[in-house]
């Protein structure tokens, strides 16, 4: 595999705007809180700049969603009346029409996590919706949008059976694999057309190398980018360090670009951002529009 462009981060303790970022709950407290702007144009995620939800609300996929942050967020303050479970799904998922045309607010170029209480690819949003939010992306081809999802099946099918329109070059399409048993999304991704390919490897629940039954090793093949982190929160199930190693020596072998976003703990911040003391801020080259 030829080795891919990678742009470093230029320091552990701020985003990629340069600015000092809030504390995570700070921060994600008040992107949840009713009436509060529904795109923080400052997020204190490490891997992104902003988020953008035009949709929120999700339901509980797999072992990953157990402790979900945005879940926790929006019970408590009053975005959400019942737990994120599939049978309270049409009550939790919601769309924001009035939301859409947000990015097209911001003229200097940046990165933008894309439903960052939610997942586009729910399968309760409906596909016109999602091909809206697909056309501000082609708009705003000054900036840059990260999409992630476990729901990468419904993915590959709007676009391959060309239910939405493509996405366009500056959008980077993911998905969430947090043990072995779950790396056929991974598999999935690869079925589906987009520019920028990344996987997320968070909450990090276990060894996504490990085989027999349903588990099955991860391959990186066309994959740009991965982030790794263990969970955070009062009920955070611990990381291991082999775990860990054994991601970001894989993505040295193949030239995959390696973010470690964090330790986890009782806070994001608890655990610290060191992997064998050094911080890794790889992501791979943007796609920045440049007409």
């Amino acid at each position: 595999m030829p080795h891919r462009t990678l742009i470093p981060h230029t320091s552990p303790d701020k985003p990629l705007s340069g600015r000092t970022p809030p504390c995570w709950e700070e921060r994600l407290i008040s992107e949840a809180k009713v009436g509060s702007t529904p795109m923080a144009d400052r997020s204190a995620i490490e891997w992104t700049e902003a988020t953008w939800n035009p949709v929120t609300g999700c339901s509980k996929v797999s072992p990953g969603c157990a402790h979900c942050y945005a879940e926790t967020l929006s019970l408590r303050f009053g975005r959400s009346e019942l737990p994120w479970t599939p049978a309270n799904a049409s009550r939790n998922v919601s769309f924001h029409p009035e939301r859409l045309e947000q990015p097209l607010r911001w003229r200097r170029p940046r990165l933008i996590f894309v439903n960052s209480m939610s997942d586009l690819f729910h399968e309760l949003v409906p596909a016109e919706f999602v091909d809206e939010v697909i056309a501000v992306m082609e708009r705003a081809g000054q900036h840059t949008f990260q999409v992630l999802t476990k729901r990468p099946e419904r993915a590959r099918s709007l676009f391959v059976d060309g239910e939405v329109r493509p996405l366009p070059p500056n959008a980077w399409l993911g998905v969430s694999i947090e043990n072995s048993r779950f790396t056929w999304r991974a598999d999935v991704l690869r079925e589906t057309p987009t520019a920028v390919r990344f996987i997320s490897a968070e909450p990090l629940l276990g060894s996504l190398f490990e085989t027999g039954g349903n588990r099955k090793p991860l391959e990186l093949a066309d994959i740009d980018w991965l982030i790794a982190g263990g969970e955070s929160g009062w009920h955070a199930r611990p990381m291991q360090v082999a775990w860990a190693r054994e991601l970001r020596d894989a993505c040295r072998e193949q030239g995959v670009a390696f973010f470690f976003k964090q330790w986890g703990g009782r806070t994001s911040k608890a655990g610290g951002r060191l992997l064998d003391d050094e911080t890794h801020d790889d992501m791979p080259a943007r796609l920045f529009a440049t007409a």
